[in-house]
């Protein structure tokens, strides 16, 4: 599955571990999230930064990235974040 494939409503884990709510239907490097970590939040986060979303009968999927988001997660990690 890619993240362009997440639609609203969907369950999704971050590569941190924490879980979330997706928020939005857009594509590209940032979607909207309903984050459930420190604190319950919605904000955007790096498309990369989800590692498998859960379908409408409850099976997870690993995420694919695309070509642009792994070129994103790559600058991001030369700047140290």
């Amino acid at each position: 599955m890619r993240t362009n494939d997440i639609k609203k409503g969907q369950r999704i884990q971050q590569r941190n571990g924490w879980y979330g709510t997706m928020f939005d239907n857009r594509k590209g490097n940032l979607r909207c999230v309903e984050v459930e970590g420190a604190f319950t939040e919605i904000g955007d986060i790096y498309a990369h930064e989800i590692a498998r979303a859960q379908d409408a009968n409850g099976i997870w999927h690993p995420i694919e990235l695309t070509e642009s988001q792994l070129k994103l997660r790559a600058q991001l990690a030369a700047m140290g974040w």
